[in-house]
């Protein structure tokens, strides 16, 4: 243990649960923004109901480990920091709406350029840039006046709250884990895609993988190694400036995770026989993705997580702010699909 440095384990565990997920998009078509579009203009529920399988998965798996003693969720930032509704609601709306006029959010744009599509890299990089102006750059000033993240002076979150009403934790957890897992499983055409089941549930479970994994570094670094769950945001960025001078970004989990997505979408791809390389070739959809791209650097800051690291890791841990944020970028990506179908083009 002595011998490997912390963060290269923590970004081993990233990449590992990065895999998976980058192989769930590309085996299983689970996508955030290609669910929307096919339930509400295509008729087709399959993908919608995905995301339940792999919600249900990633709160069972996660809250039941956390039970045990294996996940610490009072460590990740979604519990330790104190909860700010507005923040969800904006971010998400404002990630939400970037993510359509970008066609992806940002995991799927890792997805797809793992797939051989250059015009996802120009998202990729814009985000990861965007990301890092309003996290620590010259707009990080301006959003924590407007919306301040102070640490939580107490425990927080679903089940702490409705353990404030008498709820037992255990009865909290099951019922909001078999939930979504219900809602999917009762979709007959999802049950007749095994390959998209096994592949949402590998994606349910890298999530606690890596939530379980970082928790075990937290505990045997003494809190050098954050405890996180997939997240594809600030990440980014961090992974940009690792790879541009590892001095001034070091290895983490953040790297692991987002180079791991990558890795698994090209994987998958060329198992598909999907990989080929794609350009931008027109200027005004090259100019919608970077505007989207921009709004979904700031708003998933603003958020503290995307369509994933809100949607899912935030979800699976029970707090708040996961459901909130997912709503809420449900909503804008709705608004900005509607606006673009009517011919709505920003530039």
């Amino acid at each position: 243990m002595e011998a490997v440095p912390t963060g290269l384990l923590a970004a081993l565990v990233g990449l590992s649960g990065g895999v998976v997920l980058g192989l769930a998009a590309r085996l299983g078509d689970f996508c955030t923004l290609g669910a929307l579009e096919a339930a509400v203009y295509g008729g087709d529920q399959r993908r919608m109901r995905l995301w339940g399988l792999v919600l249900g998965v990633a709160i069972l798996g996660t809250q039941l480990l956390a039970l045990a003693g294996f996940v610490d969720l009072g460590a990740t930032f979604y519990h330790a920091i104190s909860w700010n509704p507005a923040a969800s609601i904006l971010g998400g709306l404002v990630f939400g709406y970037g993510m359509a006029l970008a066609g992806n959010c940002g995991f799927g744009a890792l997805v797809r350029f793992g797939g051989g599509d250059l015009r996802s890299l120009v998202i990729v990089v814009v985000l990861g840039i965007f990301g890092f102006i309003a996290l620590s750059g010259p707009l990080a000033p301006l959003r924590e006046l407007i919306f301040p993240q102070p640490a939580a002076a107490g425990p927080q979150g679903i089940v702490h709250d409705l353990g404030q009403l008498g709820v037992a934790p255990l009865l909290t957890v099951l019922a909001l884990g078999l939930l979504p897992l219900g809602w999917a499983l009762s979709h007959a055409p999802l049950r007749a895609q095994p390959k998209m089941l096994a592949w949402g549930v590998a994606a349910g479970l890298a999530v606690v993988w890596c939530l379980v994994g970082t928790t075990w570094l937290f505990n045997d670094s003494l809190g050098a190694v954050a405890v996180e769950g997939p997240s594809f945001t600030a990440p980014v960025g961090r992974t940009l400036l690792f790879l541009m001078t590892s001095t001034a970004g070091g290895i983490n989990f953040s790297v692991g995770s987002v180079l791991g997505v990558m890795l698994g979408a090209l994987l998958g791809s060329l198992l598909r026989g999907l990989f080929r390389w794609e350009a931008c070739e027109d200027p005004r959809e090259l100019g919608r993705q970077v505007s989207g791209a921009v709004l979904m650097g700031v708003g998933g800051v603003v958020a503290m997580g995307c369509s994933i690291g809100q949607g899912v890791t935030g979800i699976a841990t029970l707090a708040w702010s996961g459901p909130v944020t997912l709503l809420s970028i449900v909503v804008g990506a709705m608004i900005g699909l509607r606006q673009l179908i009517a011919g709505f083009n920003p530039g």
